[in-house]
């Protein structure tokens, strides 16, 4: 997203937790109900939270005090569909690409009505009321006693952030009797806490306008008077890519995305999206849209409360998607598929959407949260989807934050989830260079450093200056390494948190982020008169990066004849080292030769008529993470080439 803002996240429907099950569901082990608990019951790994220490400890909760929950449901066979998941994923195998459909793969990996029912009658019995039932969970509410009897677990009350909430007071579990069928439970604590529902979303955010001068092209546009930076002038910078540069940038050629269909899931939805698409294909040289190329799977209401303060906020997202996708696939479908609110559960219900009715093969998600914040018990029920997704030719394609290794944000260096998960592809960021005539010049990791120009004008205060915000990316501390990562992730990042074995690390390939050289989009925004009215900005992050690279596999997918790629990981590491991929680096020009870009900025964003700040923008310096030769934690494999569509091209 913009710079100005933070990068729009999830809340968290379920509590925060370090202590994820290493390696559950990763690679085919069961997440739930593997391990005998007390007295012939199983254990629901990751649903005690570590906030709830003995420390923090405030005492029992109330027995009639109200909770709700989600009991998630593990199918048939979540080993078998964590293994077949991966085999058809994987270009070296006999089954690569033996995907099944949606109706197929729900009956051999699905639910059972027996199973639905026997965990039906276990939560009634224990006092809970099923308010709710569909594929994936049973939907529950009752008091603490129940959930005590159900789970075989206390609810207590816990201090945390200066708030107190409830959580279990050991690991909850499920009779064994059940045989598995559950893969796991949230909401058995209460942080963060749900509010209010509306079914109406208010008007677009306030608008956003950029300052010129710009550049139409990267180096077009240079004042010669301003202050040198690394020994010459800098250029200003871009007023927003456009299709057509994109497109050439990663070597779309005549692939347009015909015949494929990419999903795109963020919360919310904008009201004018559709209007604004269009206008913006229609100003900037796109194909028009054609009659329900653009549609819309949305829920019945929303829920608008204190964990989604900002629904507005979400319209941008949605617009910098759809629009960016449609710039660089212009013939493909487009599916927005809206979430109720920002929280997991109701992303996830989004993600089950797509799945259980194969609403597209190709799905960008421009949104996250730090690793800090999820729990075994949410990785389980995302990464059940991501694979049932991957057994139907299913790709997932996830941005991996705005703000480096997150310390300057959090404390703590960590990675983004869901693009943690072995199961999508991260999508990290880059500058990008486009030059005159839509050639590509090259590509940094996308990490940036400000510096003003000084009140004299004569030089850049504090020269290069702070990190301001950079391409996520580093290593999991939960998620162990996938196996397409053997060989190419050196061991330096894979064990960079002084693990005894190889982890998951990010990203795994990456695209245009940085918003100084970032996309224009166009969108509906309140102005500051009150009024509504369209108008176009520059915008980046990883936000872009990852629809970006869901168009690049839709023309990908059409070099194909339109045989769907699926879960890509396996496909794109396989091109680790060939000229498919931009081995980018943090000084393409040259060791040590950094390189940078002026831009201006409206003190007022809203008011062109404010003073005008001006800035030195230095690229290439991502927080701890940097981009080097071969795999690195801020572009990983590297960015589509002009090669890289051609190379799923079959006869």
């Amino acid at each position: 997203m913009r710079s100005s803002r933070p990068r729009l996240r999830t809340g968290v429907a379920v509590a925060a937790t370090l202590s994820m099950v290493t390696g559950a569901l990763a690679l085919g082990v069961q997440a739930a109900g593997a391990d005998t608990g007390p007295a012939g019951r199983s254990v629901l790994h990751g649903t005690k939270p570590l906030w709830a220490t003995a420390k923090a400890d405030k005492g029992s909760t109330a027995a009639s005090n109200k909770v709700t929950a989600r009991v998630y449901l593990a199918g048939r066979d979540a080993a078998g569909l964590a293994a077949y998941a991966k085999e058809v994923s994987d270009p070296s195998s006999a089954h690569y690409g033996a995907y099944l459909s949606a109706g197929r793969a729900k009956a051999r990996f699905g639910a059972t009505k027996q199973q639905i029912s026997e965990v039906t009658a276990w939560l009634t019995g224990a006092g809970l009321k099923v308010t709710g039932t569909n594929a994936h969970y049973l939907s529950v509410s009752g008091d603490a006693r129940a959930v005590k009897k159900a789970f075989s677990t206390t609810l207590h009350n816990y201090a945390k952030g200066g708030r107190t909430y409830h959580a279990p007071d050991t690991t909850a579990s499920v009779p064994a009797s059940l045989h598995g069928a559950v893969l796991t439970v949230t909401g058995l604590d209460n942080a963060p806490k749900a509010a209010q529902h509306d079914d109406t979303l208010p008007p677009p955010d306030a608008a956003f306008l950029n300052a010129g001068p710009f550049s139409t092209y990267y180096g077009s546009n240079v004042n010669k008077k301003l202050p040198n930076a690394y020994g010459s002038k800098a250029p200003y910078t871009i007023k927003g890519y456009t299709g057509k540069q994109l497109r050439a940038a990663y070597g779309a050629k005549n692939f347009t995305g015909k015949g494929v269909t990419v999903a795109i899931t963020d919360a919310y939805a904008s009201p004018t999206i559709e209007k604004d698409a269009a206008t913006y294909a229609k100003r900037n040289g796109d194909k028009k849209y054609r009659p329900g190329q653009l549609s819309q799977v949305l829920p019945d209401d929303f829920t608008v409360d204190g964990n989604c303060p900002d629904p507005a906020g979400w319209y941008g997202e949605e617009s910098l998607d759809v629009e960016s996708v449609h710039a660089v696939a212009p013939d493909a479908d487009i599916t927005y598929v809206g979430g109720k609110s920002c929280l997991d559960d109701d992303l996830l219900d989004a993600l089950n959407k797509v799945v259980d009715s194969h609403l597209a093969d190709i799905v960008s998600n421009s949104w996250g949260d730090i690793e800090a914040d999820q729990t075994p018990a949410s990785q389980a029920a995302y990464d059940q989807v991501f694979q049932m997704g991957a057994v139907e030719g299913i790709g997932f394609y996830f941005s991996t934050g705005d703000d480096g290794d997150f310390k300057a944000a959090t404390g703590t260096k960590q990675v983004d989830t869901p693009a943690n998960s072995a199961w999508v592809t991260a999508v990290g960021g880059t500058s990008l260079a486009v030059g005159k005539n839509d050639t590509y010049k090259w590509e940094t990791g996308w990490g940036t450093l400000q510096a003003s120009l000084s009140a004299n004008g004569k030089d850049w205060a504090g020269f290069p200056g702070a990190f301001t915000s950079g391409a996520g990316g580093g290593t999991s501390t939960t998620v162990p390494q996938p196996f397409y990562q053997k060989g190419v992730v050196p061991a330096s990042l894979s064990e960079a948190n002084g693990t005894t074995s190889p982890m998951r690390a990010m990203p795994d390939i990456s695209a245009v982020a940085d918003p100084n050289t970032g996309f224009l989009i166009g969108m509906t925004q309140t102005q500051k008169n009150g009024k509504l009215k369209y108008s176009e900005y520059r915008l980046g992050g990883t936000s872009l990066a990852s629809p970006v690279i869901a168009g690049v596999q839709a023309l990908a997918q059409q070099a194909r004849h339109g045989v769907p790629i699926g879960f890509a990981n396996p496909g794109i590491y396989q091109r680790y080292g060939t000229p498919a991929l931009h081995d980018v680096t943090d000084h393409p020009l040259g060791a040590g030769q950094d390189i940078a870009v002026v831009r201006n900025d409206y003190t007022d964003t809203q008011d062109p008529t404010s003073p005008v700040k001006t800035s030195i923008r230095t690229l290439g310096h991502d927080s701890s993470l940097s981009a080097t030769v071969g795999y690195d934690d801020v572009t990983g494999v590297g960015s589509p080439a002009d090669s890289y569509v051609q190379s799923y091209k079959t006869r």
